[in-house]
């Protein structure tokens, strides 16, 4: 009779790999073999680690640290992993952001307290017109600026120093214009000052002096909530933060020609300022348009122009991160449009119980807010003229309506809403290309 036959492995029978010093070696290593392109760099490695001639010879088989190197660079397949995610370069101030907003509502304290005298026929208009010259050429100046300070503080500087003072001049003799002589015509005079200096402070990043010189003017409106303050505070503090806004701005200004020339710079043209002018003038009939009908949803507005300013840079860095994380343009494309869709949603929603509680349509506030915030991150990107001609177009026919009763009372909503809905299309297509945030 025959024996049983000895096993012999089939097909199937995958035969036990008892592992050695040098697979645990290698899997220990694995994370930082795996992105080594030469032996050398494992050598390298296996020595930081303190590991000897004779440990090499005795526990692992081999006659030198390199050829260990060269098993283990053999064994271990390569893998180069992915890097970290770095530092987002447009990560916000949010104290900055939250003062910037504040800064922008503040200066509306003057108007309350200094009413008895400036409020009579032809004063409102006089102070529209002004304040619409002074928005219109002080986002142009900033525009202007800006390029400027991109070059240096002096030519930035000697731009302030012309800009500044014609700006508050135009404006202030279009008050007069208007109004003629008297305490209206003043009144647009201290306006337009104010306007440009307060210009200067913010594009020379002193945000914290303009606001310890906006302490009186606030110190003013807090009086006036509990009771008549008398002529002396109702004029007196206004004219103080006036004083002080003016001073801080020369100061800063100075300090700014102070700093050392940049040799060879060229001065830019003013047409590349021109659109984000036109932006002011057409942002600002909108939003006089509506403050004419609910003045505390405006005021509203201009408070969130603090946290529309943090969402810009937020969603500057988002997209630089869909930048790192796509590897497609769909992808990238898809992550763009998200981060639009988050930022702006953030911005507007609260508009909506912004607008309820001070009586006004959320729609209109909501969709006026989308205006403002879409065409200021498409001029944030270098995009001028496109955001400027959607906003010329929706103001046209606002203003036009509001010189009179109008029939539609849903004028302005409907062209804030279709503005709104171009500039967004007008986002998507224009910073869903990865150059744009290069």
């Amino acid at each position: 009779m025959n024996g049983p036959s000895p096993a012999r492995p089939d097909g199937d029978t995958v035969p036990l790999r008892v592992a050695g010093p040098v697979d645990e070696l290698a899997a220990q290593l694995a994370d930082r073999t795996a992105p080594a392109v030469h032996p050398y760099e494992v050598a390298a490695l296996l020595e930081s680690e303190g590991l000897t001639g004779d440990q090499v010879r005795e526990r692992y088989g081999h006659p030198d640290i390199f050829s260990l190197a060269r098993e283990l660079h053999r064994r271990v397949p390569r893998g180069f992993p992915e890097p970290g995610p770095g530092a987002d370069p447009w990560a916000p101030d949010h104290l900055r952001c939250v003062l910037r907003g504040l800064l922008f509502a503040l200066p509306g304290l003057s108007y309350p307290l200094t009413a008895p005298w400036w409020n009579g026929p032809g004063a409102v208009p006089a102070l529209v017109v002004a304040g619409l010259l002074s928005w219109a050429w002080g986002q142009a100046l900033s525009h202007r600026t800006y390029g400027r300070l991109a070059t240096g503080r002096r030519e930035a500087g000697l731009t302030l120093s012309t800009g500044a003072p014609a700006g508050a001049v135009l404006a202030a003799l279009a008050g007069l214009a208007v109004a003629g002589p008297g305490a209206a015509a003043l009144f647009a005079l201290g306006q337009s000052v104010y306007l440009a200096a307060a210009g200067v402070l913010l594009v020379l990043g002193r945000e914290r002096l303009l606001a310890a010189a906006l302490v009186p003017l606030t110190a003013g409106g807090a009086l006036l909530l509990h009771g008549e303050p008398g002529p002396a505070v109702r004029v007196g503090l206004p004219l103080l933060s006036l004083a002080a806004t003016a001073v801080l701005a020369v100061r800063a200004v100075r300090d700014a020609l102070g700093a050392a020339a940049v040799p060879g710079a060229a001065r830019p043209g003013h047409l590349p300022s021109v659109p984000y002018g036109l932006f002011g003038l057409a942002a600002g009939v909108l939003v006089l348009s509506a403050g004419a009908r609910h003045p505390y949803a405006v005021v509203a507005l201009t408070i969130s122009m603090g946290p529309a300013e943090w969402l810009l840079y937020r969603f500057r860095g988002a997209a630089v991160a869909a930048l790192r994380a796509s590897t497609t343009m769909r992808g990238f494309r898809l992550r763009v449009a998200r981060a639009l869709a988050v930022c702006l949603g953030a911005y507007t929603v609260p508009l909506v119980p912004a607008a309820l509680l001070t009586g006004a349509p959320a729609g209109e506030l909501a969709a006026l807010g989308a205006v403002l915030w879409v065409a200021l991150l498409l001029q944030a990107f270098g995009v001028g003229w496109p955001p400027a001609g959607v906003c010329l177009a929706a103001a046209a026919p606002v203003a036009v309506a509001a010189t009179g009763p109008s029939p539609w009372p849903w004028l302005a909503t409907a062209c804030c809403a279709t503005a709104a809905t171009v500039l967004a299309g007008l986002a998507l297509y224009s910073l869903g290309r990865p150059f744009a945030h290069a």
